[in-house]
């Protein structure tokens, strides 16, 4: 767990259990980046308060995730959903095991430890949950990111041009400072115009000592995001492509930067 910060605020709120204010009263609480807001309201964790403002991300993810243009800037608003087997017994709730267990302030804490390393991760803004009984539901708040691609679509369209080599390079930085993404896909990894490359989403992920097997898992996770997005039919120019980002990672590590 990242350590509490005196930049932090933490608002707690009570709710209706629709998310509008009416029905029945659910207890929640904001964490924010008392630097960059003065105060968030629980309201900005919903899209329909933001009404023209807020259109849903396309690209990548499960759902769930909205660009935001808010007074205080752009922002990219995510709901915390499950996958796999687990979304068939519900789609976003999850088990109580204590605020400071709640996946949206983990991924908003381990998101601001990033940043402030001088990573390349978007701003965290601000995180929630509201809780009912034994179950709670997130959402997190991050700065948006100005004319960015991800990764994969630049793999699908430029082909062998995309930033292969820059990729490896970006996930070794990473793995230098310990970050374990668990996570680590082709629509994580964001690349703009001038080819400065982000990586995003820390849901679950953590801080670990550089060891080779946490950090081999995380390559071969997004080799095999990239397959899918390849398919059957380029797989030899994929394993000519993941050659190079390799190539690049393992150089960048053995020079420890």
């Amino acid at each position: 767990m990242v350590a509490f910060d005196a930049n932090e605020s933490l608002t707690p709120f009570q709710y209706g259990r629709d998310g509008r204010g009416d029905g029945g009263v659910e207890m929640g609480a904001i964490l924010f980046d008392a630097q960059h807001a003065r105060q968030v309201e629980a309201e900005w964790f919903w899209p329909a308060f933001w009404g023209e403002h807020a259109r849903p991300v396309s690209a990548g993810g499960r759902g769930g995730a909205w660009f935001i243009d808010a007074p205080i800037g752009p922002m990219v608003l995510r709901h915390y959903l499950r996958g796999g087997w687990a979304a068939h017994l519900s789609r976003d709730a999850y088990v109580w095991r204590g605020a400071n267990r709640v996946r949206s302030f983990e991924e908003f804490r381990l998101t601001r430890k990033l940043h402030d390393m001088g990573l390349p991760v978007p701003r965290p803004l601000a995180a929630c949950y509201r809780r009912q009984g034994r179950m709670y539901r997130a959402a997190i708040l991050v700065t948006r990111l100005d004319g960015v691609h991800s990764f994969g679509e630049r793999a699908l369209v430029a082909g062998s041009d995309a930033p292969w080599e820059e990729t490896g390079r970006l996930i070794a930085r990473f793995h230098r400072a310990g970050l374990d993404h668990v996570d680590l896909n082709a629509h994580n990894i964001l690349f703009d115009a001038t080819g400065q490359g982000w990586l995003i989403d820390m849901d679950r992920c953590r801080m670990r000592i550089p060891e080779t097997p946490w950090r081999e898992s995380n390559l071969a996770r997004l080799q095999r995001s990239l397959r899918k997005l390849y398919g059957d039919g380029q797989a030899d120019a994929l394993q000519t492509n993941f050659a190079r980002l390799r190539g690049a990672y393992d150089s960048t590590w053995q020079r420890g930067y």
